[in-house]
């Protein structure tokens, strides 16, 4: 069963998805910077089939980046013509800013408590709540997880801690993937990692050769890579059900 539903008193939509047989938890998935698209959608969906209610909160209407906006600024970020890539830009830039507001920030961990709050009142998850979330997403997986010690599990797809993240406020453990040719992120990850070891988390890595960023996004083929998204899908639904258990 699928269903568009409001959460947080009408504040926030969100797509659930739900497995047709026995609930083994749930799982909260953040979408990437192209807002509630049907990739993410579909992602959902592959998590209700592994038995676990998905629930993906749209975080970008109410900013100004709906579904059909993020789908027609994905061509442009990835265009291979370097002239009209250049002159996208400023586009990019305008649709893209409210994102790096701080009150922003402080609205989406708020938004994303919501929804644990609406998945620990659900008896057939009973508490057993993760959060997966893809490069915007997984920047905000990180957020949730120290925000809100009732995540149980985080798996953060190619993001990192915002600054503002007290990392040592972790409760859970955290499973983060990457793929080699993401400079930014390849870059910080010694970083996250030294802190992670330093505040105590059960932090782990894996770092895919040969991959870009956005790796796992099968609808597009810049930089999808087939081999280490099978993988992370493997990794991520072990990790699961190692730590949804409790």
């Amino acid at each position: 069963m699928t269903a568009m539903i409001n959460l947080d008193g009408g504040n926030l939509t969100a797509y659930r998805s739900d497995p047709e047989g026995e609930v083994r938890g749930a799982v909260i998935v953040i979408h990437e910077i192209w807002g509630l698209v049907d990739h993410i959608k579909d992602i959902a969906d592959r998590f209700a089939g592994e038995g676990y209610i998905a629930i993906a909160p749209d975080l970008l209407t109410g900013v100004g980046i709906p579904p059909e906006v993020g789908l027609q600024l994905i061509p442009l970020m990835f265009e291979p013509d370097e002239e009209k890539r250049t002159a996208a830009q400023p586009i990019l830039r305008e649709k893209l800013a409210p994102l790096g507001s701080p009150e922003f920030g402080q609205w989406a961990v708020a938004a994303l408590g919501s929804v644990v709050d609406y998945l620990a009142d659900i008896p057939a998850v009973n508490g057993n709540i993760a959060v997966v979330g893809y490069c915007f997403g997984g920047t905000y997986s990180f957020a949730l997880a120290a925000a809100d010690p009732r995540v149980r599990a985080a798996v953060p797809y190619y993001g990192q801690p915002p600054a503002s993240t007290d990392i040592a406020a972790i409760a859970c453990p955290v499973l983060a993937l990457y793929g080699e040719l993401d400079p930014g992120l390849m870059a910080s990850l010694p970083d996250v990692t030294a802190s992670m070891e330093e505040a105590g988390i059960d932090f782990s890595s894996k770092v895919y050769g040969g991959a870009k960023h956005a790796f796992f996004n099968d609808t597009n083929s810049t930089t999808y890579n087939e081999v280490a998204a099978v993988d992370a899908w493997e990794r991520t639904t072990a990790f699961l059900a190692t730590n949804l258990t409790r």
